[in-house]
């Protein structure tokens, strides 16, 4: 449990940096400030994949709520208006837990009541509960505030909106565009009344701060009155559902994450909130399932996936959904290479990355590690995995292709390819064009993963054939890649021209299953890396000293991006670092204690942002303050893994 006794009325701007998130399985989800406070136009309480998981709209922004006590009116709810918060419902707001899913505890007139939110898994469906404490007479008026489109954009009062509000004993319908789906509201109000108002003027403090449009109307469509007694409950969802329901939903939802924790490996508290917290990404795709990279905004991209799965579903048992997962990548492999993601609108999915389609392999060997099921590897992976490597070997999209050293070169004017992807119009922050140090490292693995693949067919020839690839792949990275001035690896190698910039990439080098540097070499490259880059929240993406070191992450969109990789924090390298960093060291006592004190520093940071996840970024400069998304698969799966696999 994550509790905030007193904090959201003491400390109101803490309290906004905050945010609770629950999703459905499908894409969908609901999030806000444990303030009640919406500051994002991410936030409400109803985001439904319609193509799941994209497709994403927000329906339900959220709900105006008053309570009438003794004849006199309380609000409950926060917002944010120009230059004023009105009302001001946190003033009664005594406390914040997540028990599994968001309660708000309010105290006001004498009279305490508790608010659940929670989310159906598999359904576009929210339910939300109001209970006294003690029973006491008193009333409650709902006023849905609805959006109904893109959650990337905004809406503004319009006339196109359909106004009409279906009733029927203890449901309502809203259906405002046509070309949208209709929201049903199971109920058991008193009472049902149509208002037909626009709230005008929303502001989004977190989206003025990224420099991006804040303001927002919402529309009411309705008013719902209930004699308070002891409970009132909502359900909104895009199916009609039955107010009876409530108890059995929140039942069977308890019932469910409780199984996720329980399913973990060991008894330790900060690994079953991982787990937890894990579940939160996996989301169905067509039949199979995929990965969300981040909430609020990220959808599934190959790289995060691959990275991803091994802590996600590997190290948590959920070995049926890796398999789902690298299938679902699989049938999509066009031109010897996985997508980079599919877009929010479409099913076309986009390829142009070079480093997303070499951690497939590693995903891969993962799955053959912790299940031995070599005969999925051979009926659904085999074909494909030997087709990208005849791919990378003949020439793909961006120039992707095996030169004459044996080493992966790629790189086309105006393209980012590897995972430092920040992009500004046509200015490319970090090319990175050439021979990416982490592309060799990824290309040798994934040969030697080939080659024991290969060896567990029987298939001697394929085996020698990747074997030889790999240690002409190898030799050539020993004699280019080694910087011996600065005590690690270049960058980058493009031609002549030899990046030296102190980067995290050099870390995969040492990390991966099969790792391309070893020895004394290995040792250096780590000491560097923990010396520069390390941080309690992650490694650094660029060293302090250098030129073009960001210190923070903050500003319009331009600003953020040229900091993005730049020196900014990333916690998923967290994990490949503590796993390098045990490797070099062969996994000593004192590394192995080290390690830990790492990884379990994290455990602070789970009721720090967004609550009971880890966040994408973190300012490269301390205090470490979070960015980006508040909750990021590879940041959680990658401290998940290395907790479980190389803690003592």
């Amino acid at each position: 449990m994550i509790q905030f006794p007193d904090r959201p009325a003491k400390d109101f701007d803490s309290a906004l940096e905050k945010e609770w998130l629950e999703t459905n399985g499908l894409g969908g989800f609901a999030s806000s400030t444990i303030a009640g406070l919406n500051t994002r136009r991410y936030h409400g309480l109803l985001t439904a994949a319609t193509r799941p998981p994209v497709g994403r709209l927000v329906l339900l922004s959220k709900l105006e709520e008053t309570v009438i006590i003794a004849g006199e009116r309380f609000d409950l709810s926060s917002n944010q208006y120009p230059d004023v918060v009105y009302p001001q419902g946190h003033r009664y707001l005594d406390e914040f837990r997540l028990e599994p899913f968001p309660i708000f505890v309010y105290k006001v007139a004498g009279v305490t009541l508790e608010k659940r939110v929670f989310l159906v898994h598999g359904e576009n469906t929210t339910v939300i509960q109001y209970e006294l404490a003690t029973p006491a007479p008193c009333e409650l008026e709902i006023r849905p505030l609805i959006a109904f489109r893109d959650y990337h954009s905004l809406t503004h009062r319009n006339d196109a909106l359909d106004r009409r509000v279906r009733t029927m004993p203890q449901l309502v319908t809203i259906a405002p565009y046509a070309d949208l789906p209709a929201l049903h509201f199971a109920h058991d109000a008193a009472s049902v009344q149509p208002t037909g108002d626009w709230y005008l003027n929303f502001c989004y403090r977190v989206e003025e701060e990224r420099g991006l449009d804040a303001r927002e109307d919402l529309f009411n469509p309705f008013l719902l009155r209930f004699d308070l007694t002891r409970s009132a409950s909502i359900i909104a969802s895009t199916v009609e559902r039955s107010v009876s329901e409530v108890d059995g939903l929140r039942d069977r939802e308890i019932a469910r994450r409780a199984a996720i924790r329980k399913a973990t490996p060991t008894a330790d508290p900060f690994i079953q909130d991982l787990a937890a917290a894990a579940d939160q990404f996996i989301v169905k795709r067509g039949g199979l399932e995929t990965v969300i990279a981040g909430y609020h905004w990220f959808g599934d991209w190959g790289r995060d996936t691959m990275i991803a799965l091994p802590g996600l579903t590997l190290v948590t048992g959920r070995f049926e959904t890796a398999k789902n997962i690298l299938k679902t990548f699989a049938n999509a492999v066009d031109r010897g290479m996985l997508p980079n993601r599919w877009p929010d609108s479409g099913e076309v999915p986009e390829y142009n990355n070079v480093d997303g389609t070499l951690w497939f392999f590693e995903a891969a060997g993962a799955l053959v590690r912790y299940t031995g099921d070599t005969d999925f590897v051979f009926s659904e992976l085999w074909k494909v995995l030997n087709g990208i490597v005849d791919w990378h070997v003949r020439s793909t999209r961006f120039g992707i292709r095996v030169n004459e050293r044996g080493l992966v070169e790629c790189g086309a004017p105006g393209w980012q390819l590897t995972w430092m992807d920040a992009k500004v119009g046509d200015y490319v922050v970090t090319p990175r064009r050439g021979m990416p140090v982490e592309i060799q490292a990824l290309w040798y693995n994934a040969l030697r993963t080939m080659e024991d693949f290969a060896t567990r067919r029987n298939d001697a020839a394929a085996a020698e054939r990747f074997a030889k690839m790999a240690e002409r792949a190898k030799q050539s990275f020993d004699d280019l890649f080694w910087n011996e001035s600065a005590g690690c690896l270049f960058d980058v190698i493009d031609g002549e021209v030899h990046d030296a910039s102190i980067r995290p990439n050099q870390v995969f080098a040492v990390s991966l299953t099969h790792p391309i540097l070893t020895g004394e070499r290995a040792l250096r490259v780590m000491e560097r890396v923990e010396r520069d880059l390390l941080t309690p929240r992650g490694l650094r993406s660029l060293a302090p000293g250098d030129p073009q070191y960001r210190p923070r992450y903050e500003g319009d969109l331009r600003s953020r991006d040229t900091a993005y990789h730049q020196g900014t924090v990333w916690s998923w390298l967290l994990g490949p670092f503590v796993t390098g960093y045990l490797t070099a060291h062969e996994y000593s006592a004192p590394a192995r204690k080290k390690a830990e004190g790492w990884l379990r520093g994290m455990a602070g940071h789970l009721s720090e942002a967004g609550l009971g996840q880890i966040s994408e970024i973190f300012d490269g400069d301390a205090p470490h303050t979070p960015r980006g998304c508040i909750a990021q698969a590879w940041s959680v799966a990658e401290t998940l893994r290395a907790l479980v696999e190389e803690s003592p």
